[in-house]
């Protein structure tokens, strides 16, 4: 391999990636055969979609209203006037000879996607098109030494093919498209982004030019490539090999590759077909799709708050770091249930921390999502404002008060804290008694503090929390405490 640095200096990378999205609608694209997943080989099939002569498709209007939502978050140029075509092709798992997609006027045009990557930089990932299409059969090789077997339960399911520009640079810029492009399904819940049961596909196309040059170098395409992190694999290693072969004068091939992931290395599948063998003409079965301007403003009436405008609003309104901005909009769960405690409190770097930190840990090691969690958003948001209030130590919210309420998530907050007897004693005279009780556990750390080692008050605050079993205001009992201090200089 050549070292990153002779790369970097003399090649740089051109990468175009087409992601086919499986639409969640109940019937396929086009005919009322179940899409659902998982079902026994060759259960959900008809006559359509096993390419039976005369039997006639029939859009699916779920599959029009999902594209146009897309469209509208990326930014998309909604066409209009767009029709469907046939793209003339065989495959064992491909009964019909062809497949029903859109060629020449795809449903959308244009659109960016923005992303960021690890050093800070930030990239708009501009879209060629999304159109409509329908997806192929399965072919399984593992299950007889002799033969192929044939499952068509997904031939026909619902497909959107996103498709950018060639102006994608490394695997990382890949990967965070692809994360970004995922993340933006799932807030539209159009498709469940489940890449390792086929949800998202993506076919990356790469190529290496000198740097200067303007004209693209021979593409290879890396096919069905079912995760993030195997997409930025393929390509950094494709990228490798193609500079390889360059620097030693050998051709570049134009073909169409497998990328294995256990070995992290592409091999060849098949030579590169061009746009002109599938050999596009329009479908005479569908009718064009004309789509009126009140259709489109209506689906656009139903779109939900989108990650990167609430990754604006969490930092310029309530104030949040990048980092938690970004945490907190991965998901649109997390989103909207960190949206739900900021209707409630007001300090909303608390409400993050607690997203972020206690919830999501809970969530992690129980493998559940928000959907699952007990405790609402308003039991949080009073545990929150107690704290604010001084009226609850934060420690013993999140240690004690939290894990009592997953056992009893309906009983009320402030009869749970009499019960646990955590309210935070205000009373001087107590936190005074307490402090005393600390000092003279170490009189020599007190003798410490008066010659200059202020370091020692951590040990007084530790035991001060011990004492009081963490019903006092660490912030009050603290000053408090600096004060008995200075008094026995």
């Amino acid at each position: 391999m050549l070292d990153s640095l002779q790369q970097t200096d003399k090649y740089e990378a051109v990468i175009g990636l087409e992601v086919h999205v499986q639409l969640s609608t109940k019937s396929k694209a086009f005919c009322y055969d179940s899409a659902q997943y998982g079902s026994k080989p060759n259960h959900n099939i008809s006559p359509v979609s096993m390419g039976l002569p005369g039997a006639l498709p029939m859009a699916n209007q779920a599959i029009v209203k999902y594209a146009v939502k897309l469209g509208l978050a990326i930014g998309s140029t909604i066409n209009q006037y767009n029709f469907f075509d046939r793209k003339n092709y065989f495959y064992a798992d491909l009964p019909k000879g062809y497949q029903i997609t859109q060629d020449n006027e795809p449903i959308c045009k244009g659109g960016t996607v923005k992303i960021r990557l690890t050093n800070g930089h930030q990239k708009n990932i501009i879209l060629n098109r999304i159109h409509i299409e329908e997806d192929a059969g399965k072919s399984i090789h593992d299950v007889d030494d002799n033969y192929s077997l044939i499952d068509l339960n997904r031939a026909g399911v619902s497909l959107l093919e996103v498709v950018t520009e060639p102006m994608i640079a490394s695997g990382e810029e890949a990967a965070a498209y692809l994360a970004e492009l995922r993340k933006l399904v799932r807030y539209l819940n159009i498709c469940d982004g489940n890449m390792e049961e086929g949800s998202m596909r993506c076919d990356a196309n790469v190529s290496i030019r000198l740097k200067g040059n303007t004209a693209l170098g021979n593409r290879c395409e890396v096919k069905n490539l079912n995760s993030i992190k195997n997409v930025q694999r393929a390509i950094e290693h494709e990228i490798s090999r193609q500079i390889q072969l360059s620097e030693a004068g050998v051709y570049i091939h134009q073909n169409t590759l497998n990328f294995d992931a256990l070995t992290g290395i592409t091999s060849v599948l098949r030579s590169k077909e061009m746009a002109n063998d599938y050999r596009y003409f329009p479908e005479p079965d569908l009718l064009p799709l004309q789509l009126s301007n009140e259709y489109i403003e209506a689906i656009k009436q139903t779109m939900p708050a989108l990650p990167e405008a609430l990754y604006q609003q969490f930092i310029g309104q309530f104030g949040l770091p990048a980092y938690d901005a970004l945490v907190l909009t991965a998901d649109k769960e997390t989103a909207e249930y960190f949206l739900s405690l900021t209707a409630l409190v007001n300090n909303y770097k608390a409400a993050s921390n607690w997203v972020m930190g206690t919830i999501r840990s809970y969530l992690n090691e129980k493998n559940i999502g928000f959907d699952k969690f007990p405790i609402s958003a308003q039991q949080i948001a009073q545990l929150i404002n107690k704290v604010e209030a001084g009226e609850l130590n934060n420690n013993q919210a999140k240690e004690k008060v939290f894990v009592a309420l997953l056992n009893h998530p309906t009983q009320k907050i402030d009869d749970l804290l009499k019960q646990l007897n955590v309210l935070i004693d205000t009373n001087t005279s107590t936190i005074d008694g307490f402090i005393m009780a600390a000092l003279n556990k170490f009189p020599d750390k007190v003798k410490e503090y008066n010659s200059g080692k202020k370091g020692v008050l951590g040990l007084f605050m530790g035991e001060l929390m011990k004492i009081s079993g963490g019903k006092i205001d660490p912030k009050n009992a603290n000053q408090l405490l600096v004060k008995q201090l200075e008094k026995l200089k």
